[in-house]
C-alpha cells in the first residue's frame, strides 16, 4: 500500500503517539470539563499531525513550512492546556513533566523540519 510523504515523517508518527497519550489522559478529567479543557486539548493535539498532513500536500517549501509552524503553535497550545490542567489538579507534576519531554522532542523535530522546508523551492 502506498504511503504518503507525511506518513514517512517521524515527527508525524510521534505526534500520533502523543494524541493517543492525551486522549487516554483526559479520560480521567472531570465530566464537567467534557466541553471545556478536555475538548480543547484534544483539538489542539489532533491539529499537530493534521497540519503536518495538510502541509505535505502543498507545492512549495514555504507553504509546507507554514503548516509545520501551525503544528508547532498547536504543541504550544497543548502545553499551555496541560499546565492549566496541572494547576486545576487534573494531572500531577510528574505527568506534566513526562508530557513536557514528549513536547520537547516533537517541537525540536518540528523546528528542524520547518528549517528544512524553508530551504526547498
Amino acid at each position: 500500500m502506498h504511503k504518503y510523504s507525511f506518513e514517512k515523517l517521524e515527527v508525524w508518527r510521534l505526534s500520533i503517539e502523543f494524541v493517543k497519550k492525551i486522549y487516554k489522559l483526559v479520560e480521567n478529567f472531570p465530566n464537567s470539563e467534557k466541553y471545556g479543557i478536555t475538548d480543547q486539548i484534544k483539538r489542539a493535539v489532533v491539529s499537530v499531525p493534521t497540519n503536518l498532513s495538510e502541509g505535505s500536500g502543498r507545492n512549495t517549501g514555504k507553504d509546507k513550512a507554514h503548516y509545520t509552524q501551525m503544528a508547532y503553535g498547536s504543541m504550544m497550545e497543548s502545553l499551555n492546556l496541560l499546565i492549566i490542567a496541572k494547576e486545576l489538579c487534573f494531572i500531577d507534576e510528574d505527568t506534566l513533566d513526562n508530557l513536557r519531554l514528549d513536547i520537547e522532542v516533537i517541537t525540536t523535530k518540528l523546528s528542524n523540519l520547518r528549517r528544512s522546508q524553508l530551504k526547498q523551492p
